[in-house]
């Protein structure tokens, strides 16, 4: 938007030479006092803009890793649960328990880093070959007298691999985010083996 320019003759009377824009008018010049405060509240502005957002995402994460360590604390105070574990379970950490599989027990752990789920089941030398090539693995890769699972998960369900069991293992690593099972084998009596799982899924 522009102006009309007027300028006043000798005469006293005014002509229109032109126009002007409006930022052209004439404004009194900022004094010092009102430009610091002006700057100030501008750099309090952009403070408050890029603090406050980083501040809650500070809080979040900690409320998460809080949680996690609450649902480990509650999942710890249960212990090994007499039951199937949810299918969504077995699908989310792979591990594929073959039907008419009895002593079925699960136990599942969560925090920020990662979760785990601990499984133990009964099942036939068939059930054993089945259940280790849909999780992705082999009877070939099982390795005679490896406990591929450690002492600190084996504690956390109670799990004891005594030197009197036949044990064999293998770990099945996978890509994340998809998890790393830790198979273990009691093959004292082949055709009923007993089954020990920890897979472990990273978000």
């Amino acid at each position: 938007m522009t102006l009309p320019r007027q300028t006043t003759r000798p005469d006293g009377t005014t002509r229109t030479t032109g126009t002007v824009r409006p930022d052209e008018t004439a404004r009194p010049p900022e004094d010092r006092r009102h430009m610091i405060r002006r700057r100030w509240l501008t750099a309090i502005v952009i403070v408050l803009l890029i603090g406050i957002p980083a501040g809650y995402l500070v809080i979040s994460a900690e409320q998460s890793r809080d949680s996690g360590r609450d649902k480990e604390r509650e999942s710890s105070a249960t212990g090994l649960r007499e039951n199937w574990p949810s299918k969504m379970k077995r699908r989310v950490f792979e591990v594929p328990i073959p039907a008419k599989s009895t002593e079925v027990a699960y136990y599942e752990t969560s925090n920020w880093k990662s979760s785990r789920l601990y499984v133990t089941f009964r099942t036939t030398a068939a059930g054993l070959d089945l259940f280790l090539t849909k999780a992705g693995t082999s009877r070939s890769a099982l390795i005679t007298g490896e406990v591929t699972i450690n002492e600190r998960d084996a504690s956390t369900v109670g799990w004891d691999f005594g030197p009197e069991s036949y044990w064999s293992g293998t770990t099945h690593r996978q890509k994340e985010p998809r998890p790393t099972q830790h198979i273990t084998a009691d093959l004292t009596d082949p055709s009923s083996p007993k089954v020990y799982v920890v897979s472990t899924a990273t978000p």
